[in-house]
């Protein structure tokens, strides 16, 4: 097996390699999930599981950069991606806007990164809590991942300072709808001068992306390691490559946000052209960034693989105000761009029937 530098053999190994690992590792997080005796618990478990396959389906295409260890590599971020999925519904759409209570639940992440890390009562702050040890199971499996890894301690602070920055997000966005944007305006500030030139809206998308551990893990799991790669990935991907992908969720959810009160960073810029203007200048600088890491093509055809997943989302289609911008940001993404384009609209398709 080799890591894919086309764009058709990149499609083939994700139908091939990808897509059935990923589904075999989500049907039995989907099985463990319906016995949660806890109603709201379950609920909001198989929801993020029906409802964001797609994020796990996305993210799991970081395992074709392990294609020795691809197996263990896709069960890490299957699991990962699942907690994340899953917290988000508990904070977005349950029953509590306590940020204490976000932090706790998000320690899982954390905890999910530190391989000899024991579990701790991640529910301690609501009143669900019977979940049958769903939540720990994921974070030991994520673990039992990390502890095979030849060169986790190399990459191990990159992954908790994304991490960080994620769970950091995710507690702020969720509280009192009067207190998300002002908690992240005072987050952005402190880390302002050390980014490059962007609003708080934009660093808080680049803060929102699970795709740097993903990469991060992936090369872990190698034979051959070079001392810088760990940075190399961690700076490609942070803040570029994870803006970008976040944006793109957050462009294809502004009707569905806009009905249930949700923050969503898109709803920020001054005009649809603006926007238009800054996706550009994320692709241009998600390729620049990725350049000079090895395997160039597959990163280079990721960040355009993430504009066409996103714009051929049946939600763009509902959304006649933001179609003609869809329809310019696949335009810049180029060729390679509007061939995964037409790829996730037939496997769409596929998936219906």
């Amino acid at each position: 097996m080799k890591v894919p530098t086309r764009s058709w053999t990149l499609m083939r190994d994700i139908y091939q390699k990808v897509l059935p690992r990923t589904h075999y590792y989500l049907e039995n997080w989907r099985k463990y999930a319906e016995k949660i005796p806890n109603s709201e618990l379950r609920k909001q478990a198989l929801m993020s599981i029906e409802e964001k396959t797609f994020h796990c389906e996305g993210g799991s295409i970081y395992g074709l950069l392990a294609p020795h260890n691809i197996d263990s590599v896709i069960e890490f971020i299957v699991a990962y991606q699942t907690i994340s999925d899953y917290l988000d519904n508990l904070c977005d759409r349950s029953t509590s806007l306590d940020p204490t209570d976000f932090q706790a639940l998000h320690e899982s992440m954390l905890h999910a990164l530190s391989p000899y890390q024991k579990p701790v009562n991640y529910y301690r702050y609501r009143e669900e809590q019977e979940d049958a040890g769903y939540l720990e199971a994921l974070v030991s499996s994520c673990q039992k991942v990390l502890r095979t890894l030849p060169h986790y301690e190399k990459v191990a602070p990159h992954l908790i300072e994304l991490a960080r920055y994620y769970v950091d997000l995710q507690v702020h966005k969720h509280v009192k709808e009067e207190e998300r944007v002002p908690r992240l305006v005072h987050w952005y500030e402190q880390y302002k001068e050390k980014m490059p030139k962007m609003s708080w809206y934009e660093f808080s998308a680049c803060a929102g992306s699970t795709l740097g551990i993903f990469c991060l893990v992936s090369y872990a799991s190698r034979d051959q390691w070079s001392d810088k790669l760990s940075q190399m990935v961690k700076e490609s991907y942070f803040p570029w490559v994870q803006g970008l992908h976040i944006l793109l969720d957050y462009f294809i959810d502004q009707e569905e946000d806009l009905k249930g009160g949700d923050l969503n960073f898109c709803f920020y810029y001054e005009s649809n052209d603006k926007l238009a203007e800054r996706f550009a200048h994320f692709v241009q600088e998600a390729d620049k960034s990725v350049a000079n890491l090895p395997d160039k093509n597959f990163h280079h055809y990721i960040n355009h693989g993430l504009l066409a997943i996103y714009l051929a989302d049946k939600k763009v289609k509902k959304q006649k105000h933001i179609q003609q911008t869809a329809k310019h940001i696949i335009q810049f993404g180029g060729k390679s761009t509007f061939f995964f384009y037409l790829n996730g609209w037939v496997y769409r398709k596929m998936k219906k029937r």
